[in-house]
């Protein structure tokens, strides 16, 4: 059953609660500044798309998106995904790449490490698939590599108490977890809290861009709420 809970800890009050799948609770983030420092808010990534070419049952399609963002000394490794609906044998080819970046003819796998020299912003990338006579070219991909990942956000909140059908929630709490990303709709990276004592978390190493966070509780079957709403914090 899913609990019911509030936070109540925020520089600009900002309360996220969330209503759990089972026995849950709720994270409040702190609305942060527009610095790399303490206090966050719990608060854009994207998704490719692709053309398509020939016709009939073996139109090839190509979509998929790198990361936006990358650490100079972070190894980038990205593979567009690939609608080939015939079996066609492919040929994957670069477009506009950068030196530090290179691509897998035969399976089109992307990979790559930036150095201190490769910080910046790398545009109009794209991807060239080809077979049996046709070609598609993915969406233009922009990368930025940064030099540091020196940010860091200050999330809080308070234990839940309750289930949302109202009964204690008691001992079933186990511990929570944090989820955040650059994209509100892609928060991949996941940080597990497994003391129910703590009921705060300075999430660090994030690079400039803008960082979005929400929280889930875990009960002690290992049943998982839905995620607490969004809250953000701009890293410069």
């Amino acid at each position: 059953m899913p609990v019911k809970a509030e936070l109540s800890r925020f520089s600009a009050h900002c309360i996220i609660r969330f209503a759990a799948v089972a026995a849950i609770a709720i994270l409040a983030v702190g609305c942060g500044d527009d610095s790399g420092g303490d206090e966050a808010a719990a608060g854009g990534g994207g998704s490719g798309g692709g053309g398509g070419g020939g016709g009939g049952s073996t139109a090839l399609a190509i979509s998929g998106t790198p990361p936006a963002q990358i650490m100079q000394g972070t190894a980038l490794d990205f593979t567009p995904t690939i609608s080939n609906p015939g079996g066609l044998s492919l040929t994957f080819a670069p477009v506009n790449f950068p030196s530090w970046m290179s691509i897998n003819a035969s399976t089109g796998r992307i990979t790559g490490t930036p150095g201190a020299g490769h910080v910046g912003v790398y545009s109009n990338i794209r991807v060239t698939v080809s077979a049996a006579g046709q070609s598609v070219t993915s969406p233009a991909y922009s990368i930025t590599v940064v030099s540091a990942a020196s940010g860091s956000a200050f999330l809080s909140w308070e234990a839940p108490t309750q289930r949302v059908d109202g009964t204690p929630l008691g001992a079933s709490l186990a511990g929570y977890r944090i989820y955040y990303g650059q994209s509100p709709s892609n928060l991949d990276q996941t940080i597990a809290i497994n003391t129910i004592g703590v009921t705060s978390y300075v999430v660090g190493n994030l690079t400039p861009a803008t960082w979005y966070f929400a929280a889930t509780a875990v009960d002690t079957n290992g049943v998982e709420s839905g995620y607490s709403n969004i809250g953000s914090k701009t890293i410069l």
